[in-house]
């Protein structure tokens, strides 16, 4: 299980490991350096390997000051497949993950700017 140890604007260190660009937590793995489709948008495209996963839950980041939006479709999917979706500024969604992530499958996909 993986564990944030820390975010700043621009960086996280996950189970010890530093990131500088946007990530996604599985339960078993980081990817490191995701991109979206519109740098401030998540729509299906930029999900469509979380989904696979079958999360309980889909955390999303939205950035130090919450500017990412989260598209309709995305909460439409995630709600017909019952996947829990939290939305919340980055900072907000690590503590959220390391507390949600000991008992549930969680997956977070977080944007480290804006």
């Amino acid at each position: 299980m993986n564990k944030i140890d820390s975010y700043h604007f621009g960086q996280i260190i996950i189970s010890g490991k530093k990131y500088t660009s946007d990530v996604i937590i599985f339960p078993d793995r980081v990817q490191g350096d995701w991109w979206r489709d519109e740098g401030h948008e998540l729509n299906l495209k930029d999900i469509t390997g979380i989904m696979s996963e079958n999360p309980e839950i889909l955390l999303v980041g939205t950035g130090a000051s919450g500017l990412m939006r989260v598209l309709p479709e995305v909460e439409q999917e995630a709600e017909a497949r019952i996947i829990q979706l939290i939305v919340q500024p980055t900072g907000e969604a690590c503590d959220i993950y390391n507390q949600l992530s000991r008992v549930q499958r969680v997956v977070a996909a977080l944007h480290l700017t804006c």
